[in-house]
C-alpha cells in the first residue's frame, strides 16, 4: 500500500475550493498524514498606460499577502477538525508551476485540488491550472468536482 504522509491542498478562497477540503480531512484523517493547505498569489502585472502613477505594486501586494494569511487562518480554524494538522503556505508566482514546485520541495505525497471548468477562449488558450497540475505532477493528484455536480442529458 502507498504511504501517505503529507497532502498538499490547494485553496483559491473560492466555493469550489471549498469541495477538496472534506476528501483532503478524510485522507489525513485516514492515513494520519498532515496538511499543508496553499494558496498561490499570481504576480500583478503593471499597466504600460503612464496615467497609472498612483498604482503602488507593492502596497497591492502586500494586502494580497496580508488576505491570503487572514484567509487561511480563517479556513484552518473554520473547517478543520482539531485533530487534523494543517500548516498554512503561502507562495507567490503561476499558480501550477508553484503548485508543482511546492509538492516536490516540501516532498508531498500526493495534491488534492477542487476543478471546476472554465469557459470560453481563456480555456482554449491557456487551459485550467488543474489541467496543468495533473499533466505536471510528480505525486498524484486526487481532483474533485462540485458536490452538486449534475451531467445533464442530450
Amino acid at each position: 500500500m502507498v504511504e501517505i504522509k503529507k497532502i498538499l491542498l490547494t485553496t483559491d478562497f473560492s466555493e469550489y475550493a471549498d469541495y477538496a477540503i472534506a476528501y483532503a480531512i478524510e485522507f489525513a484523517d485516514k492515513f494520519k498524514a498532515k496538511l499543508g493547505l496553499l494558496h498561490v498569489i499570481e504576480p500583478i502585472i503593471a499597466p504600460t498606460d503612464f496615467t497609472w502613477e498612483n498604482f503602488d505594486i507593492a502596497q497591492l501586494e502586500k494586502q494580497s499577502m496580508d488576505y491570503a494569511k487572514q484567509s487561511l487562518d480563517k479556513i484552518i480554524h473554520e473547517k478543520f477538525p482539531k485533530n487534523i494538522h494543517v500548516d498554512p503556505l503561502i507562495r507567490y508566482g503561476r499558480s501550477f508551476e508553484e503548485i508543482i514546485n511546492c509538492a516536490k520541495e516540501d516532498n508531498y505525497d500526493m495534491i488534492i485540488m477542487s476543478t471546476h471548468g472554465l469557459t470560453g477562449i481563456s480555456h482554449i488558450l491557456f487551459g485550467s491550472t488543474t489541467e496543468k497540475v495533473v499533466r505536471k505532477s510528480p505525486v498524484p493528484v486526487l481532483t474533485v468536482q462540485n458536490l452538486n455536480h449534475a451531467f445533464k442529458k442530450l
